[in-house]
């Protein structure tokens, strides 16, 4: 659902009004092109998928502190945009620019996150596979994954000079990941995670 303002919102507009009580705390909004785009709730696949992504990373050695579900980011668009990945894995410098921030938002003159999780929502494949990906480009953002358990794939995506090269992971194969060399997953435990 969109809600249409009189004149697109600009970031500022956006957070006075995502800081007012007009908001509404059981909605959570993207700002698309400075319009609101109220957000679906996750479907519980979803939900464990990125759950059981935080808790691999973490075995892996990656600091609690560099984890985080559903962080409101900045990115670059036509107007003001925003939005909520499933997962984030942040730089070092990152944490540090947001320990001292009012709001949980990664912002455009902060550092850009190192890897960006997006689990694909039904009738949503275009924004995470299109969209996202141009603005995370743009975002110069290392590493994006997109977990998409409707199509039984996971899709890597590695920036090298301002855009992304893809490799797609199905079944029993090994996820390769440039940051994460020691990565030892496959799609198919990614994506069904017991």
């Amino acid at each position: 659902m969109t809600f249409v303002a009189a004149k697109p919102m600009t970031l500022e507009e956006y957070f006075a009004y995502a800081d007012s009580a007009e908001y509404g705390s059981e909605r959570t909004y993207e700002l698309v092109n400075g319009e609101l785009v109220e957000m679906s709730p996750e479907s519980e696949q979803n939900r464990r998928i990125a759950m059981f992504l935080v808790a691999y990373f973490l075995q892996l050695g990656i600091s609690f502190q560099q984890l985080t579900l559903k962080t409101e980011m900045v990115v670059s668009g036509a107007r003001a945009t925003t939005r909520y990945p499933d997962l984030m894995v942040l730089s070092e410098d990152l944490v540090e620019a947001l320990s001292g921030a009012k709001r949980s938002t990664v912002m455009l003159d902060m550092p850009p996150p190192l890897l960006v999780v997006e689990v694909v929502s039904p009738r949503q494949e275009a924004r995470d596979y299109r969209y996202k990906r141009s603005e995370y480009a743009a975002r110069g953002i290392a590493e994006y994954w997109i977990v998409d358990a409707i199509a039984q794939k996971v899709t890597v995506l590695e920036w090298v000079e301002g855009l992304y090269e893809e490799q797609v992971f199905e079944g029993d194969s090994v996820i390769l990941s440039p940051l994460f060399g020691t990565l030892r997953l496959t799609a198919a435990q990614v994506l069904q995670p017991a």
